[in-house]
């Protein structure tokens, strides 16, 4: 049986958007409703004059389907959504808690773009240089063993990794009538491409907009810290997450909490200036849920950060700043919806 809860959304091809701000809402949604969603992988969109295939799923498929063949830019990185909150206002938070974000596929694709990634010539760094080339790497899922499959390409070397599956992309509309491509990490959240975005975890997203306008995708089977190379285990996701509400409570940059870590983000180029966001917000965040007074806060944070690269090849960085919640005192950030949210997943009947 069902939960009456759940909202199942199965996009078709003409449902996705492309933004944050500027697309129509897919759905209205209550605080604290279910979604049951598929999202697409990063490649999946609109498809070059002269590549035939009609179909809108995910279009590199084989190690033949170069990126710059079979894909269109901008029209990647199709996002499910956005869903209307009701009762969302600016200066509000939204919580999204992943309950599961599962593989759609046993397959998943990873490739080298030119002139993108962190070791490469690009638009922004140019040089003299040549692109790196073209390639493509079709990572094989075992959904049962909970692994992906890495085939080298230049050798017969094949080596295991655990799935880890998670959202690179997550976010509500930007303030300031702003309309940002979904390749784009800002403080309303989108491409942030942080592993951290896994199931178990609440994301906390300042409103900007009446409605809040939340959407996600860009799902990885996996992903290192810092996306080197540009590109992911990147696959089709079906996910559920549950929505919820804090009225009155203002979230600058997205945060995240888990079981053991509050989890402060910031998105800007230069790379210092993303991890200076991130940690500029975690003390923030322990100065208004925590006690602290703030250089108190820049103090022991200091000494107990933790410092992960989230991206280092969008078209802004991201950086994460994370903190052990069991060397805090005993508080509710949020409002304790995290635990309250965690309590709820468990009694879903999916």
């Amino acid at each position: 049986m069902t939960d009456p809860r759940i909202l199942k959304v199965r996009p078709g091809p003409e449902d996705y958007a492309w933004t944050f701000g500027g697309a129509p809402p897919v759905a209205r949604i209550a605080p604290g409703t279910v979604l049951d969603l598929y999202t697409e992988d990063c490649f999946a969109g609109r498809v070059r004059s002269e590549y035939t295939e009609d179909c809108f799923a995910g279009r590199v498929r084989s190690e033949k389907d170069l990126v710059s063949v079979v894909c269109e830019f901008p029209f990647l990185n199709p996002q499910t959504g956005p869903f209307h909150i009701e009762g969302a206002e600016p200066g509000d938070t939204v919580a999204v808690h992943f309950v599961s974000v599962e593989p759609a596929r046993d397959w998943a694709a990873s490739t080298t773009v030119p002139l993108f990634g962190a070791l490469t010539s690009t638009h922004a760094t140019a040089t003299l240089q040549p692109p790196l080339p073209e390639r493509v790497w079709i990572w094989q899922l075992d959904r049962t063993r909970r692994t992906a499959l890495f085939r080298a390409r230049d050798s017969d070397l094949e080596l295991e990794l655990p799935l880890d599956p998670m959202h690179g992309t997550v976010g509500v509309a930007p303030s300031n009538l702003e309309v940002r491509s979904a390749l784009v990490p800002d403080a309303h959240g989108g491409n942030m491409d942080t592993p951290e975005m896994r199931a178990g975890v609440t994301c906390y997203l300042g409103v900007n907009v009446e409605g809040a306008l939340l959407s996600l995708g860009d799902g990885h089977a996996r992903q290192g810290e810092g996306e080197t190379c540009g590109v992911a285990v990147e696959c089709a996701m079906n996910t559920v997450v549950i929505v919820d509400l804090l009225k009155d409570v203002a979230t600058p940059w997205p945060r995240l909490e888990s079981d053991t870590h509050l989890i402060s983000t910031g998105s800007a180029r230069p790379l210092e200036d993303a991890f200076r966001i991130s940690q500029l917000d975690l003390v923030q965040w322990l100065v208004r849920d925590y006690g602290f007074g703030e250089l108190d806060a820049y103090q022991f944070a200091t000494q107990a950060v933790e410092s992960p690269v989230a991206n280092v090849c969008d078209t802004n960085y991201t950086c994460v700043a994370k903190l052990r919640k069991e060397w805090l005192p005993a508080r509710q950030p949020h409002r304790g919806l995290h635990a309250r949210l965690r309590e709820t997943a468990r009694t879903l009947r999916l």
